[in-house]
């Protein structure tokens, strides 16, 4: 057994600014069962979902319409929120979701404090809704997993709505991108291969 002190269980680069009692990560947003969820969307026409994972985990699967930042490792979420971008959001309610809900313990409380006024995080994250609702709620495609399996869905019935980053075939399998000097994971299907440079070396490499 090896135990091991860290600032942060999950590392948004902001280990200071967090402060947990008994209860958990305090400030955070306020915490919704898959139902309330839906309660929540029935009684009200602005709210926006808000990916707390790692961009290329959206790729294969999301909530419908969510905003989806810009982040290639959770370290990048506080950047992208003090980037502006996100500001027109400040006054609408905002779900906060990500694959258990444990990132989404921290970055609801990075986001009530530079002002969101209205945040709110799906409670047991999208493997909760999903054990929920399967495929006929609002969650649409598959869900990476950080596991042998790389992706798993709610159902024989799921969505697929990754696109190949080779030939644009619809697709949820994940392979590591080629590019000699990049970590990211890219959706490639198995007639492509193996092989295949991530959307932003693409895009590099193009130039």
């Amino acid at each position: 057994l090896s135990v091991k002190v860290r600032d942060e269980i999950v590392s948004f680069g902001a280990p200071d600014e967090l402060a947990v009692d008994d209860s958990g990560v305090v400030g955070g947003g306020t915490h919704l069962k898959p139902g309330e969820l839906h309660k929540l969307l029935a009684e009200r026409d602005d709210v926006v979902f808000f990916d707390g994972r790692n961009a290329f985990e959206a790729e294969i699967g999301r909530f419908k319409n969510a905003v989806v930042p810009n982040t290639d490792t959770t370290r990048d979420f506080v950047a992208e929120l003090e980037s502006g971008r996100y500001d027109h959001l400040k006054d609408k309610p905002v779900v906060t979701y990500c694959t258990g809900g444990i990132r989404c313990e921290v970055l609801s409380s990075l986001m009530t404090s530079r002002g969101f006024g209205e945040v709110y995080q799906l409670d047991g994250g999208i493997v909760r809704y999903g054990e929920t609702f399967g495929n006929t709620g609002l969650w649409e495609g598959s869900l990476y997993v950080f596991d042998g399996r790389e992706t798993m869905t709610f159902g024989d019935d799921a969505a697929v709505i990754g696109r190949c980053a080779s030939c644009d075939s619809p697709t949820d399998r994940m392979v590591n991108c080629a590019h000699a000097s990049c970590a990211s994971r890219t959706v490639l299907c198995e007639s492509c291969g193996d092989r295949a440079i991530c959307r932003t070396h693409a895009t590099t490499d193009a130039r």
